[in-house]
């Protein structure tokens, strides 16, 4: 099952682009052994429109026409958003495992700009996953979630790397 990224805004050089791609690489060197391909990580800016309205609707239809283009039609939608449910990895292991084994070929984790994801883009959405109440800065939830993807490959595994 290929797994891409996509999110609203550019990671700019440093520290936290260093150690996301450090996860993401664990990620793609790991992923295939339980049926999970890297396929990167799309950058989007974040929406011109007036409204948050306006700028959530933009950045939602960049997103379904993204995984349009790249073949991906009926890919599972996985969203990062604060209003989402907070998961155990563990859980969020057997989700994405569960999604691999229901024999989907796509999922596109998303991660929205400063206004979240609209409601639009919330319905299409598989899963809605929080990764926690605080409120956290675009670079730290790439890393995160670049992290929890390789920690998602190590549990299906059986690797030590989840010591729980």
């Amino acid at each position: 099952m290929k797994l891409t990224v996509h999110a609203v805004g550019r990671m700019k050089s440093g520290p936290e682009k260093e150690l996301g791609d450090r996860y993401y690489e664990r990620f793609a060197r790991s992923g295939p052994a339980v049926g999970l391909e890297f396929g990167g990580i799309t950058e989007i800016p974040e929406g011109r429109g007036q409204t948050v309205d306006e700028r959530q609707r933009e950045e939602g239809q960049k997103l379904l026409a993204h995984v349009q283009a790249q073949g991906q039609a009926g890919a599972a939608l996985v969203l990062l958003d604060e209003r989402g449910k907070s998961f155990s990895s563990q859980e969020l292991a057997r989700r994405i495992g569960a999604m691999r084994d229901n024999g989907r070929k796509a999922v596109v984790v998303a991660i929205g700009g400063p206004d979240g994801h609209g409601e639009a883009l919330r319905s299409e959405a598989e899963l809605i996953v929080s990764f926690g109440a605080l409120t956290w800065p675009h670079q730290l939830v790439r890393v995160m979630l670049g992290e929890q993807l390789y920690r998602i490959a190590t549990i299906l595994a059986g690797h030590p790397y989840h010591r729980a």
